[in-house]
């Protein structure tokens, strides 16, 4: 057969669209300092710069109207005794941010009423701003809790505050230096890299791991960011060769990250990573370089969709939050890049249709203002995704308008691992019965081998042969999706039956009665004298033996069905193995 299949994406051809000079952010003194974080940081009011200031550290804050270039002297956010290294904007409130500083402290601001960086007084009178709180570290806020805070700061350490006590409530022990931390959508997890090349997975309010594992090999820098409500997370780095890699891990099960490290290239600069929750695509952004790649996670796999490609450098990249993009312009999302430590460029990422109405499927309802708990509620263990809007009533000009109340937490739970003896396994169907939404991971546990797989699906094909063929009408009545029955009811069953078997009247038929009322001791055929009916009548053991011959062939099939996602997954190792052979090969030449 020739030819190809094209994967089907409404995502395939977004395009990254620049912005011309003059709707720049231009005449910035961007911070050079060569701390690896982003610099820049936004929310649908304003955009934070790290700024080169002397006398101490400094960081400006725009307002996203004021394009074009400003003015040589401007309004600063001015406090700290040192360099500016990293700032966070509240995720409920916009007038709110966070600053941690190379002094080792975390400053907490708020923009002034009707800020503007053109303020109509001389120059010389312009005054910087204060700050309005002081903690440590580098910052982090929480997206499901109000006033929680995470920082990261030079004792190798992540402090967990409530802002509004102004007390620390949780500290986590890394022993090395924390490159990145990114929040499960819940705010009930973190995840950290650090130095020593581990990747931590934190049930923060237990400060204690629930996993680690080994992360990205090469010297250089890592990034993790959590992947909306999935339970996964990504991760950037780099191999021992120092080539950049891309790697998707599944929480429950992190020693290996799912289908390998990806590698991308073998630039140098850190690859910052940036999740769109709303589109489920990641896009990949390099310091140093100018182009931005993303791509699309479908089935446990990054596929790759296009990239934006700019001669112009950056240092700083950040990420609108989605209530702040242009619907009526098919706007998924919107990038802010610092071009030459002077100037920063929006980046629109578009995809490529008509706009004459609301695009209801490129546009699911997101996050709004609203947390979901408040910080007590968080430090006595609430897990809550906030409420979300409606992207249709932005797009009307109706403002805000939510379309959903709190959700209980979407992102699987995890307990840090106590020091006690293994617990006993819990019974499938009981699990089932308890998470119904939650589904199984096929990398939560090793594959079995091709010829364990084989062996196990010839001993129960050729265990049932001969039965399935004289019981097949029972057997088509079940599906993928039946529940077993507990092996305890079927044990009772046996018993009762067995204390019965001088009795050999044979039971009435009752072809629209469930299989566990059939099993049950109560409808056992010593508790009425039925009536022999014509045709053919099974005995109450035969019914039993059906009954098991019923569900051992619904175990067949389903082992089949795990077996196929299995086999599905193996090929898809064995196709990122040989690129990476063909990959070395070229590198070899």
């Amino acid at each position: 057969m020739s030819g190809r299949f094209v994967r089907s994406s409404k995502y395939r051809h977004v395009f990254g669209r620049s912005t011309r000079k003059d709707q720049c952010y231009d005449n910035l003194r961007v911070s050079r300092n060569a701390w690896d974080t982003n610099l820049v940081k936004v929310n649908p009011r304003y955009l934070s710069v790290n700024w080169e200031a002397g006398g101490g550290g400094a960081f400006a804050v725009i307002p996203l109207e004021e394009r074009g270039k400003l003015p040589e002297k401007i309004p600063l956010f001015r406090g700290h005794t040192a360099v500016v290294l990293d700032t966070d904007w509240n995720p409920f409130n916009d007038d709110l941010i966070a600053s941690g500083s190379d002094d080792g402290r975390v400053l907490l601001w708020r923009v002034p009423e009707n800020f503007t960086l053109r303020p109509d007084v001389d120059p010389d009178d312009i005054q910087d701003i204060a700050p309005v709180g002081k903690l440590s570290g580098h910052v982090l806020f929480n997206p499901a809790a109000e006033n929680i805070l995470a920082t990261a700061s030079g004792d190798f350490t992540v402090k967990v505050w409530d802002i509004e006590a102004g007390a620390p409530k949780f500290t986590l022990n890394l022993g090395d230096i924390v490159q990145s931390q990114s929040w499960s959508a819940n705010g009930s997890l973190l995840v950290t890299t650090s130095r020593d090349k581990k990747l931590r997975l934190w049930d923060v309010r237990q400060e204690r791991p629930a996993q680690e594992t080994q992360g990205h090999s090469g010297a250089k820098n890592s990034r993790s960011v959590w992947l909306g409500e999935r339970d996964r997370i990504a991760t950037t780095g780099f191999s021992k060769m120092s080539d950049r890699q891309l790697a998707l891990w599944d929480i429950r099960a992190p020693r290996e990250p799912i289908n390998g490290f990806k590698t991308l290239d073998s630039i140098s600069g850190v690859c910052m990573p940036f999740w769109d929750d709303g589109t489920q695509c990641l896009y990949l952004a390099g310091r140093g370089d100018g182009n931005i790649r993303y791509f699309e996670l479908e089935n446990d796999k990054f596929e790759y969709l296009a990239e934006y490609k700019s001669s112009d450098p950056q240092r700083g990249v950040a990420f609108m939050p989605k209530r702040g993009v242009n619907a009526h312009e098919n706007e998924v999302t919107r990038a802010f890049k610092t071009v030459n430590d002077s100037y920063i460029e929006p980046i629109s990422f578009i995809v490529p249709r008509r706009a004459e109405s609301f695009q209801d499927d490129i546009y699911p309802p997101t996050i709004g203002l609203t947390p979901a708990m408040g910080p007590a509620d968080w430090i006595a263990g609430k897990e809550a995704i906030p409420p979300k809007i409606s992207m249709a009533s932005l797009y009307e000009g109706e403002g805000l308008k939510e379309v959903t109340g709190v959700q209980d937490k979407p992102t699987a739970t995890m307990s840090a691992p106590e020091p006690s003896p293994a617990p006993k396994p819990v019974d499938s169907s009981v699990k089932k019965a308890s998470e119904p939404t939650r589904e199984p991971t096929p990398v939560a546990k090793p594959a079995p081998s091709m010829k364990e797989q084989g062996a196990s699906m010839a001993a129960m094909v050729s265990k049932f042969a001969d039965k399935e063929d004289e019981e097949s009408e029972p057997a088509e009545e079940s599906s993928f999706d039946e529940i077993p029955k507990p092996v305890e009811q079927l044990s009772r069953s046996t018993d009762s039956l067995s204390k019965e078997e001088p009795k050999t009247q044979p039971s009435p038929p009752k072809v629209a009665t469930p299989v566990a009322e059939r099993a049950s001791p109560a409808n056992t055929p010593a508790a009425t004298t039925p009536t022999v009916p014509a045709g053919p009548t099974l005995t109450s053991t035969a019914a039993v033996a059906a009954d098991a011959m019923q569900r051992e062939v619904s175990s067949i099939k389903e082992l089949i069905a795990e077996q196929t996602k299995t086999i599905a997954l193996q090929a898809e190792q064995m196709q990122t193995l040989t690129a990476e052979i063909e990959s070395l090969k070229a590198k070899l030449g």
